[in-house]
């Protein structure tokens, strides 16, 4: 479903990191070749991704007509679900949600690509040719080749999630400060084959689809300090970042860091991006997972539980879609396991999970708790058993 983007950007750096090596390499090794001193690359090419994602996504592009009908239909859908959202979560939005868009998959890709330019900017330390020593001329072609594989393999990234991404609320982070707050974001070529290839029907789906985005709002709007925390996680591994990139430098020889941390690793448990991790990043990177999995668990939480109470073919939707979620083909599952997506469906089992049994067991007053502040979010282990979380809770 619906993903914040703060996330899969963060996955995605990771797997970058591996591409990223054997440019790094290259550039090093052959800076000692020549002599002249042309300017050098940046790591990546954005308008090079840009254009790789949006030529993926061409067929998809909205008429202007289209646009504002549909412009329309959601504006009205975000305004009849924020009173649904408030009246079942007690809370208020401190600002009205004016700011909803429709776009297709070229829009989507225009507007999240300035956000991933700033959340990859710490991944420019990369870049051998910005030391202290002055580029040279077989050392910039090294380098422009390696910004090519990156950008064409970022733009590749960004298509295919342009292609799966129904729904976005875009939160600023790392320094884009939300002067009106967030936007909301529903791609319509991707909602529209989701409706056709179910046979869903349009108002009821879509306002499924809402209520969902619109607690994103909620959670993010009605408690800032959720933003400031996870902008801390984010600047926090983005250090641990700079602590491999320094590794990477090293070319070849750093990888070996990565293959001794993979092969000391205690236990089989875990995806392949924790195989390489410290165990310092490994517990940022579960307290990460932990966050967003409450996001997650908690906004398809309300999406269910008002949903259920006001839209005729809730079960329909319900049934149909999970079976879609589950229904992938092989080449699907091949490419979510190797950019580390899967981490994210996963993510949003066990939060909804959790949140559903705390709702169960205690009340939705209860789980509303984890918005008080950082101490009340679950771990991860208190993510896959909620009564850890409850006994803890029950004495803050």
């Amino acid at each position: 479903m619906a993903r914040p983007l703060y996330s899969d950007k963060r996955l995605l750096s990771v797997g970058l990191l591996v591409g990223a090596a054997v440019g790094v390499w290259a550039g090093n090794r052959a800076r000692e070749l020549t002599s002249r001193q042309p300017a050098p690359p940046s790591l990546f090419n954005w308008g090079h991704a840009r254009s790789i994602a949006a030529n993926m996504n061409r067929e998809s592009m909205l008429a202007a007509d289209q646009r504002r009908e549909l412009d329309a239909t959601y504006r009205a859908l975000v305004g009849r679900a924020v009173p649904l959202v408030a009246d079942y979560t007690g809370d208020q939005l401190p600002k009205a949600l004016s700011r909803v868009y429709v776009f297709d998959r070229v829009d989507w890709i225009n507007a999240n690509v300035e956000s991933f330019a700033e959340m990859f900017r710490p991944l420019e330390a990369l870049n051998p040719l910005k030391d202290s020593q002055a580029p040279r001329v077989v050392s910039v072609l090294w380098g422009t080749l390696n910004q090519s594989m990156l950008s064409a393999e970022l733009g590749f990234l960004l298509g295919y999630l342009a292609r799966r991404v129904l729904g976005q609320y875009d939160l600023a982070v790392l320094g884009r400060e939300p002067v009106e707050g967030g936007k909301l974001y529903f791609v319509q070529p991707n909602i529209g084959g989701v409706e056709r290839a179910l046979r869903l029907p349009a108002d009821d789906f879509r306002l499924w689809l809402t209520l969902h985005e619109v607690t994103h709002a909620f959670e993010f709007e009605a408690h800032p300090w959720l933003r400031t925390h996870v902008n801390g996680l984010l600047e926090t591994y983005f250090g641990f970042l700079s602590q491999d990139i320094e590794h990477l430098r090293r070319g070849l020889d750093g990888l070996k860091v990565f293959w001794d941390r993979a092969r000391t690793r205690d236990g089989n448990n875990g995806s392949w991006l924790e195989l390489v991790m410290t165990p310092e990043q490994r517990g940022l990177f579960n307290q990460m997972q932990a966050t967003m999995s409450v996001v997650e668990g908690y906004s398809n939480h309300v999406m269910n539980a008002v949903g259920k109470q006001l839209i005729p073919t809730y079960d329909v939707i319900s049934k149909r879609f999970e079976r879609r979620q589950q229904q992938r083909t092989p080449a699907e599952h091949l490419f979510a396991r190797l950019t580390g997506l899967d981490i994210k469906m996963e993510q949003y089992r066990q939060g909804q999970a959790f949140v559903d049994y705390v709702a169960e067991h205690r009340g939705h007053a209860f789980v509303r708790q984890v918005w008080t502040g950082p101490q009340w979010l679950p771990t991860i282990e208190e993510i896959r058993d909620p009564e850890r979380w409850i006994t803890r809770v029950s004495t803050l």
